[in-house]
């Protein structure tokens, strides 16, 4: 069989009888919420690096660069200082994601969530506040410990308590959530813009605003049934499924099969780290490290973080340049909002694929209008024509990341662990995001400057890679409940090899 793109017909796909009740709908926004911190400091730090009062505040030679007769529009912003203050948050969200699989068993996803809440809040006034760039490092650490705690177990609480029929739609909720964080970020960045002297503090301290919004709201939520009766609470698991499925589901069943996947992750409790790793998990560890690694290849990161910087590389003012940054988050958002309608309806393999498709060829129109525009030294300035041109392919390629990577890089990781490897498998998959984030943000002024408009064709490059990967290894896991997820694996073409069937039951004598 050619490709990964099936889906299992005999698969167990049953939803014990559940339907999308208000509660399961709250619950999941609530959890959902998490994406708001993430996406409101993507959005964030890279409109306050465009604010002529942050840079002449602590990064003055960026400053003095811009003044200076130097032409090279693509060097202005090449900062290792400016691009740490960055990607110093994802070094240390990456460390706290990998203890965070650990303490998430230990203590559940909900008081995860918590701490994560509780730390963003910690940073954003650590920022608001600095007055050197020891301060704004140690604040953006901070921030990076929220993210690594609520990146790690949001998701897995979204795919744990959504019914299996709609877990793409309510997963897909944690980047619908990042992407309103992100667009109020540019929102607040645009305003702020015009406070004179203080008005990055405000942009850096309205972060604890998301942060509020995550803590309350994990307060107001049950933990999962898998967290619940892993930690030996069986009451309360069925007490939080009877919650969230209504009064006509089927909780014992559900909560029997829960119980039974749970029962079996204790039997391998040794080491879920270690365990990833055996021969029977390849595929697992495989999904774990490609998606999201491939997520931060698309490049859409970077655009993200440095799309003011970007845009004033392409042509436009400082205004121009944070209102495009407006622009793109409203598009992203949208097409997030397409994606949580479509991924449960069409499977997540042809959004990927589409997705992708569109992708390298926004990134090659992009990286052609800069060459022939700006040149390679970056002495030329653009047309305004063409810098709208840029503006419009930019567009398309973050409605076309919004519809596919970006939501399904949440989705997949969070479906396809069983439980007694899911709080490491989710772990592994945030560390690698944010450690690929924190590389690629740490290189792109850097790379901008050294590849000029070819940067763009890397990261097209990147992306027709991983279009041909999803065509060749991922299964379709649309509709198919956590717990059946194995069948999948089995019937793919290359990763059945490597799935262990279940042993056979041996059937009892009847009793003489």
């Amino acid at each position: 069989m050619a490709g990964g793109g099936f889906v299992v017909s005999d698969a167990p796909s049953a939803d014990y009888g559940g339907r999308v009740t208000f509660s399961v709908v709250v619950t999941c926004l609530m959890a959902a919420s998490g994406g708001l911190i993430f996406g409101y400091d993507i959005g964030i730090s890279g409109g306050v690096t465009a604010m002529e009062s942050f840079l002449a505040a602590f990064f003055p030679g960026v400053l003095r660069r811009m003044a200076a007769a130097r032409r090279d529009q693509y060097c202005i912003y090449d900062s290792h200082s400016l691009t740490a203050f960055t990607s110093s948050l994802y070094l240390a969200g990456l460390a706290a994601s990998l203890v965070a699989g650990r303490v998430t068993r230990a203590v559940g996803r909900q008081t995860v969530m918590l701490a994560g809440g509780a730390l963003f809040f910690a940073g954003a006034a650590v920022n608001a506040a600095a007055v050197n760039v020891a301060m704004l490092i140690v604040g953006r650490m901070l921030l990076g410990f929220g993210i690594g705690f609520t990146n790690q177990a949001a998701p897995v609480y979204l795919a744990e308590t959504a019914p299996p029929r709609w877990r793409g739609a309510f997963t897909a909720g944690f980047q619908l959530f990042l992407s309103v964080g992100n667009l109020a970020a540019n929102l607040v960045n645009y305003g702020t813009s015009r406070i004179p002297t203080w008005g990055w503090r405000l942009s850096l301290g309205l972060a604890a605003a998301p942060a509020a919004v995550i803590f309350a709201g994990a307060l107001l939520i049950p933990d999962t049934p898998s967290s619940l009766v892993l930690r030996g609470r069986a009451e309360e698991a069925r007490a939080a499924l009877r919650r969230v499925r209504g009064p006509k589901a089927d909780v014992d069943a559900e909560l029997e099969d829960v119980s039974r996947a749970v029962e079996s992750a204790r039997a391998h409790e040794d080491g879920a780290f270690r365990r990833i790793l055996l021969r029977e998990h390849r595929h697992h560890l495989a999904m774990a490290v490609a998606v999201p690694l491939f997520q931060q290849l698309t490049g859409v990161s970077v655009i993200a973080f440095f799309s003011p910087v970007f845009f004033q590389t392409a042509g436009f003012g400082s205004s121009g340049a944070l209102m495009g940054a407006v622009i793109l988050g409203a598009v992203n958002l949208a097409s997030t909002l397409v994606s949580a309608a479509a991924i449960d309806r069409y499977g997540r393999r042809p959004l990927l694929l589409t997705g992708g498709f569109v992708m390298v060829i926004c990134q090659v129109g992009v990286a052609w209008i800069m060459g022939s525009q700006i040149g390679g030294n970056g002495g030329s300035a653009m047309a305004r024509p063409y810098s709208m041109a840029v503006l419009a392919l930019t567009c398309v390629f973050s409605a076309a990341f919004g519809w596919s990577w970006g939501p399904l890089s949440w989705v997949i990781p969070g479906e396809i662990f069983p439980v007694e490897i899911r709080s490491a498998g989710q772990g592994i998959s945030v560390a690698v995001n944010l450690g690929a984030t924190f590389l690629l943000t740490q290189t792109f002024l850097a790379t901008l400057c050294a590849l000029k408009y070819a940067t763009f064709v890397y990261y097209a490059a990147w992306v027709a890679v991983m279009t041909a990967f999803v065509a060749a290894f991922l299964p379709e896991t649309k509709g198919v409940p956590l717990e059946a997820m194995d069948a999948v694996w089995e019937r793919h073409w290359y990763w059945g090899r490597f799935v262990q069937p279940p042993p056979a039951k041996v059937a009892e004598e009847p009793a003489a």
